[in-house]
């Protein structure tokens, strides 16, 4: 699988790439357009949705800041339904874990349902390279899993493909003949995905919330492909990040509302499965064996940081990146994060650290929609402003970006110096100017000019105006 994580570009390298792709960008643009409308249309209809967007933000504030405790209730409770319970540090425990669990069982095939976190440690290629065949039964997951591909949206993992596309793609695996009609294509999809269940040793899903009063996971899809992965197989494997906890089932009364609404614009999800441990000797179907792998992977760095610890709020909606005008313009590949994004420009340079992804809290214009977009309120704007202090401080800022506004600290701290700079700055741009704009390719203002016009510097500033402006005079005497 392509593995857009491990990319060595830039983030600006890679959006000049993808801006590039007429078809991407009509593509992301209409699916983004269709979940928000759609959003904005339920969210109306239901009413009130700010106080349920405030209730969401203080219960999941509430679970963060107590996390120790409600991690502790929710896997006593898992152990004490008879789920096996391990805790991995990072993503080499986790995959560990999970390989432990495979090779007890002699598992050949497995089959998924769409997990991120899966994506974050990168269990299908590891599971792999031990001779596991792993199947997606998502069916964008299957898609971009056909297509060697990672997900380049949280909730619409194939939101860059199209029906021709998704034929080839499919015929290309079973040497069908297939049309572009999507009856047909979901039709093909079906077939394929029922047989790899019936015939699957181990089932891995994720987990939307894990609720601590009871020790039970919760999981929504539109597909019930859940379903099948969870009961089909004998063994079941859930990986979670830690953060994935709710104390009570009241509370995820409330996120039944909010998650749904806020990725696809729906009243209520198509099926919210939940699993209390694995199957008892009166059940009809279920696993005999329960694993679940809780995940830190540099989580647990944020909480107590005043700055980012909110950011362990998020529900994986998507929301932010539907409204987010960099996303919709060069799609979930050019962040070359597996989160992308408004909320992966924040998360992936927390969890990863280092200078892998330094570059990603400045693919932001810090207009705020994502803010006014999560259910959950959680100021990713502003996070994405003290992420860029943040990596300069840490020594990753550009030597000429820091020189500038070293410079410009200075001259607008001494008015002389800021005069001066003006002048020259007027007196040299002469050359450079057409019709009243700068359109040379000129220096560190060639990526502005290379689409687009920079004004040129007026005759007379503001400031030798605005004396006369005060006398009631014109501006242009």
């Amino acid at each position: 699988m392509t593995n857009a994580s491990e990319s060595s570009t830039t983030v600006l390298q890679r959006a000049e790439v993808a801006m590039q792709d007429e078809f991407l960008r009509k593509a992301v643009r209409f699916t983004t357009d269709r979940l928000r409308n759609k959003k904005q249309t339920v969210t109306a209809s239901f009413g009130n949705w700010e106080a349920w967007r405030e209730r969401g933000e203080a219960i999941r504030a509430h679970t963060i800041a107590n996390l120790d405790f409600y991690l502790g209730q929710f896997a006593d409770n898992l152990e004490k339904q008879g789920a096996h319970v391990h805790f991995a540090h990072d993503a080499a425990e986790a995959v560990t874990a999970v390989r432990q669990v495979v090779r007890e069982k002699g598992a050949k095939q497995i089959v998924k349902s769409k997990s991120m976190v899966s994506e974050e440690i990168h269990i299908n290629q590891h599971l792999e390279e031990d001779g596991v065949r792993v199947i997606e039964t998502d069916l964008g997951e299957y898609i971009i899993q056909l297509a060697h591909e990672a997900p380049s949206h949280i909730i619409i993992p194939a939101i860059h493909k199209n029906r021709e596309q998704i034929r080839d793609l499919f015929e290309a695996d079973s040497a069908n003949n297939l049309s572009t009609e999507t009856r047909d294509l979901t039709a093909f999809a079906r077939r394929r995905l029922r047989e790899a269940f019936l015939s699957a040793d181990i089932g891995i899903t994720g987990c939307n919330f894990g609720i601590a009063e009871t020790g039970s996971m919760v999981l929504f899809t539109n597909e019930g492909n859940a379903d099948m992965v969870m009961n089909i197989p004998k063994t079941h494997i859930v990986v979670m990040g830690m953060e994935r906890i709710l104390p009570t089932l009241s509370d995820l009364e409330v996120m039944a509302h909010l998650l749904p609404k806020s990725a696809t614009g729906q009243n209520v999800i198509t099926y919210m499965s939940m699993i209390t441990g694995p199957k008892r000797s009166l059940d009809h179907d279920g696993p005999t064996d329960l694993h679940v792998i809780i995940l830190d992977n540099g989580r647990s760095r944020q909480l107590g940081d005043a700055q980012f610890q909110a950011v362990l709020h998020c529900i994986r909606c998507g929301a932010c990146l539907n409204v987010c005008p960099v996303y919709r313009q060069i799609g979930g590949h050019a962040y070359g994060a597996v989160y992308p994004g408004p909320i992966g420009a924040v998360l992936s340079p927390l969890l990863n650290g280092g200078e892998q992804y330094s570059d990603l809290p400045y693919a932001s214009s810090l207009c705020g929609a994502c803010y006014e977009a999560c259910p959950v309120r959680i100021p990713l704007h502003d996070m994405l402003v003290h992420e860029r202090q943040r990596q300069v401080q840490n020594g990753h800022g550009k030597p000429l970006e820091q020189l500038a506004m070293k410079g410009y600290r200075q001259m607008f701290a001494k008015p002389g110096c800021y005069r001066l700079a003006v002048r020259m700055a007027r007196s040299f741009q002469g050359p450079l100017v057409r019709n009243g704009k700068i359109r040379a390719r000129i220096g560190p203002l060639g990526g502005w000019t290379a689409t687009r016009d920079f004004p040129a510097l007026a005759k007379r500033s503001f400031r030798d105006l605005w004396p006369n402006l005060q006398n009631g005079g014109d501006s242009d005497e």
